[in-house]
């Protein structure tokens, strides 16, 4: 089995400008919220990237034959998912994605539907677009699982909602939604003649092995019609600032809408992104695996140092490296009003559920060295004591 040594690495990154740590500048608090990863990037990146540059010209740029091959390639090998190079389309991140999907489907005042809790663009896509949010909750059960409550998410559609904005692997609950669960989203889609927006970026970090990642667009061809599938390299090869995502949009009136949509306003993917990316899906496979393996070992830390704290409860996720802490009720006994300046005044930065849609809850990013994410986890029990 291969080292995952590298990973324990401490890189100093208060060194260099960066959203992660410049926000608690001149502040003893280790962050652990945006969910971007301490690591290194893999070598066969860094490779292409240094190759590229070599080149000496940066002009501008498409996407060539063999990364759109490079694509094709992977979505077969990961996922028995047959594409055509022509689905895809090109962006710069999956943020701008969400809000060309509001923009592209339907008209002003029609419905968005998203479940909460919920990556927090999600919420504000269909407002900037002129569309109304419509949401529903998830449901967690007693195992700390979730789940979706089918009569609240129809409940909160209406007979204007075109567009349903899925998020698989799920951030922040961590879930893997299953066939039957994408079939059923399926079903209400079908029925309503719904378009499906999949935020599928975490789709290379499933942690549990008894889990697959299934893409919805794969249940058949009728559902692969009605669906725009955004994935990345970004999350799975820690390369966010690199400003590269596509979409897979297998149907070619809807894709003419999209990219309609994208006029005007959203920029070429970076050429370096673009490079990556290829990098990533080509020879990224063996770093992807030493990673998996030491995310798992972080998860199992989060458990053993915070599965029995009073107060709180934790879901650890199938996928993602981000665990989810409810902690109504340790907010309520303490008379806590504000958790996330709670626990920064313990020296913990974690990302506040309001911005989820979940008051009382807090998601706490563990893709760091180990060393790390110790202190971390002892600075949140004591902000818990």
């Amino acid at each position: 089995m291969a080292s995952t040594e590298e990973f324990d690495r401490i890189i100093d990154r208060r060194a260099v400008p960066g959203e992660k740590w410049s926000r608690f500048e001149g502040r003893d608090v280790i962050p652990m919220w945006v969910a971007d990863m301490d690591f290194a990037a893999p070598d066969a990146i860094i490779d292409a990237i240094r190759a590229r540059l070599d080149h000496g010209v940066l002009g501008y740029t498409d996407a060539w034959p063999s990364l759109e091959v490079a694509i094709v390639e992977a979505m077969h090998r990961d996922y028995a998912w047959p594409i055509e190079p022509q689905w895809l389309v090109w962006l710069p991140g999956m943020v701008s994605a969400f809000n060309l999907a509001c923009r592209a489907i339907g008209d002003d005042g029609d419905g968005v539907f998203s479940a909460t809790p919920i990556y927090p663009p999600f919420l504000g896509a269909p407002a900037n677009n002129r569309r109304r949010l419509q949401q529903a909750a998830l449901r967690q059960g007693d195992d700390q699982r979730w789940s979706w409550d089918w009569q609240a998410t129809e409940a909160a559609m209406d007979d204007r909602t075109r567009l349903f904005m899925l998020c698989n692997p799920h951030n922040p609950v961590g879930r893997v939604f299953d066939h039957r669960e994408l079939e059923q989203i399926g079903e209400i889609c079908t029925r309503r003649d719904l378009v499906i927006c999949s935020d599928e970026i975490h789709c290379g970090l499933v942690l549990d092995d008894t889990r697959r990642h299934l893409p919805i667009a794969t249940l058949d061809e009728s559902i692969a019609a009605r669906t725009i599938t955004l994935m990345a390299p970004s999350k799975t090869w820690n390369i966010p600032s690199l400003y590269c995502a596509f979409a897979i949009i297998p149907d070619q009136g809807l894709r003419r809408r999209f990219r309609h949509a994208m006029r005007g306003i959203v920029p070429h993917a970076n050429l370096l992104g673009l490079v990556a990316t290829e990098a990533a899906y080509r020879y990224g496979e063996d770093w992807r695996r030493r990673l998996l393996r030491y995310l798992r070992a972080n998860r199992a830390l989060v458990d053993e140092q915070l599965a029995n704290i009073p107060g709180i409860r934790v879901t650890l996720p199938e996928a993602t490296y981000l665990a989810w802490l409810d902690c109504r009720v340790f907010a309520r006994r303490r008379g806590v009003a504000d958790l996330s300046a709670h626990f920064e005044a313990h020296g913990v930065g974690l990302s506040d559920g309001r911005a989820f849609g979940a008051p009382g809850f807090m998601r706490l990013n563990f893709g760091c060295p180990r060393p790390v994410l110790a202190e971390g986890l002892a600075r949140v029990r004591d902000a818990l004591g």
